[in-house]
């Protein structure tokens, strides 16, 4: 990453006029940066049935990811790359573990974002679509627009040859579970949200060796959400936001709580202000809890590799790498590492 540092010469004299002039030196300083991934499986309430295989999905995105920051690839591969993993593993609430609408079916949302150029790509209410995230991208680099839903969005997709899936193969016995526990008891999208019937949001938030940042989140949604109903996930600022000028974030939760606050930008916000990415993100979660009694979690990487995973709700499955150290964990508090090798 290349930073401008101003040094302020003394006062010179100048041959002619004999004129006090002050003289600004610009010199070209390259920070070294290390390559940071860090990754979440969604913040909610992990059943202990869960719990292994969340923690091993992350930490399984979190090493492909990296792999990719490894070899020097950047970080807009590395985000797609890592959710693509999550999107992969059933046990997630995205892609292949996607959560059943109202009608029992499957819309999924996703975004990705570059913080080089703010370059932008979101989808929302698509169908058949097992990698939501790379279709993300896809719009991101071919489309005319940054923002794509609903039967535009699969349209689109055909015309850029992005494979299609029957819903069936989206759909998990889980899912299915869960949708027809709704079904029984009617209960409330906030009661779902606090209980171990229902999943959340994936995302990954990353640092690459030029000092760029990016991310993407992708999701299912809601148990029995409402037919074309749209969470926070694709909406730029709310679901997620990458800015080389400050850091990258992806959020999880209530959808409708962390679009009220805009809470990626508002992590992003925080830190602008001179706050650590950890500050920033517990005043922006506070902040969301006091406003409008929304939990969820989020991560964040700052602009010089400093990062942090943070969430209100009762678990959230989150992991990183730096340095070749995977970071990760589950519960409040709770810290495991262990060298890697890639």
């Amino acid at each position: 990453m290349l930073v401008l540092k101003t040094l302020e010469a003394p006062f010179l004299q100048t041959q002619n006029t004999g004129a006090c002039v002050e003289h600004t030196i610009v010199q070209i300083q390259k920070m070294d940066i290390k390559p940071v991934i860090v990754v979440h499986g969604g913040a909610w309430a992990i059943p202990d049935d869960l719990a292994e295989s969340s923690k091993d999905g992350v930490r399984y995105a979190a090493k492909r990811g990296f792999s990719v920051l490894a070899n020097g690839g950047g970080a807009v591969q590395a985000v797609e790359c890592a959710v693509q993993m999550l999107e992969n593993n059933p046990v997630f609430d995205a892609g292949h573990g996607a959560v059943l609408n109202a009608e029992g079916d499957v819309e999924l949302d996703a975004i990705i974002m570059d913080g080089r150029n703010l370059a932008v790509g979101a989808v929302s209410c698509i169908k058949n679509i097992a990698n939501p995230v790379m279709f993300a991208r896809t719009v991101m680099e071919k489309a005319s627009c940054s923002m794509l839903t609903g039967a535009g969005a699969n349209k689109f997709a055909e015309t850029m040859n992005i494979k299609l899936v029957p819903k069936e193969e989206l759909v998990t016995e889980l899912a299915i579970k869960e949708w027809e526990q709704y079904q029984k008891y009617k209960q409330s999208v906030t009661c779902l949200f606090n209980s171990e019937q229902m999943h959340d949001t994936v995302g990954a938030v990353a640092i690459d060796n030029e000092g760029n940042v990016a991310c993407a989140t992708s999701t299912g949604g809601i148990t029995n959400k409402m037919v074309g109903r749209v969470g926070d996930c694709p909406i730029i600022g709310s679901g997620a936001y990458a800015d080389n000028f400050t850091g990258a974030v992806s959020t999880t939760g209530h959808g409708e709580s962390i679009m009220k606050v805009t809470l990626a930008r508002l992590v992003l916000f925080n830190m602008e202000k001179g706050e650590t990415p950890q500050d920033a993100a517990d005043h922006a979660l506070d902040y969301m809890v006091n406003k409008v009694n929304g939990r969820g979690g989020l991560i964040t990487v700052s602009k010089t590799g400093e990062w942090t995973a943070r969430f209100t709700t009762k678990r959230m499955a989150w992991a990183s790498v730096k340095n070749n150290v995977l970071m990760y964990g589950l519960n409040p508090g709770e810290i495991l590492n262990e060298v890697i090798h890639l």
